[in-house]
């Protein structure tokens, strides 16, 4: 589990945030067992109630608009939730292996609707890939034993 201040945030911005993810997953209109993965252990870091799961896990059948879920993202106080919810679906994004086109422009557009320079994007993405890698070394240890 990732150092996390993410169960610290309200319980609006927690439900902003993933809804974002919902949104996320639905992108490439494809949801791989790694991205649900991804998606339902982000939501326990998240401690939504199980209604609230049930109505985010809605999202996945009936995406919410990027507008929306950044307007709900704007409504907090700091922009914490915003910058979890960026980093996360970016983590999604990567969790099958690849970040595909349509992909990489909605987080671009994510950053920038959330005003955060573009750059970030690249910058979360190469923080992400080194994060998989690393698990990979893990594995390749306990496979090599």
């Amino acid at each position: 589990m990732l150092p996390d201040t993410l169960h610290t945030l309200q319980l609006s911005e927690r439900f902003a945030y993933a809804k974002l993810l919902a949104f996320i997953t639905r992108v490439d209109n494809e949801v791989t067992e790694d991205e649900m993965a991804m998606f339902e252990q982000r939501m326990g870091t998240a401690l939504l109630s199980p209604n609230q799961r049930a109505a985010i896990r809605d999202y996945l059948h009936n995406p919410p608009s990027l507008e929306e879920c950044l307007d709900d993202l704007k409504a907090g106080e700091d922009k914490k939730a915003g910058k979890l919810a960026l980093r996360d679906a970016i983590m999604m994004s990567a969790a099958d292996g690849t970040v595909d086109e349509e992909e990489f422009d909605v987080l671009l557009k994510i950053a920038s609707g959330l005003g955060m320079d573009e750059s970030v994007v690249d910058d979360l993405l190469d923080w992400v890939m080194e994060g998989y890698d690393w698990m990979g070394r893990g594995m390749k240890i306990l496979d090599a034993s």
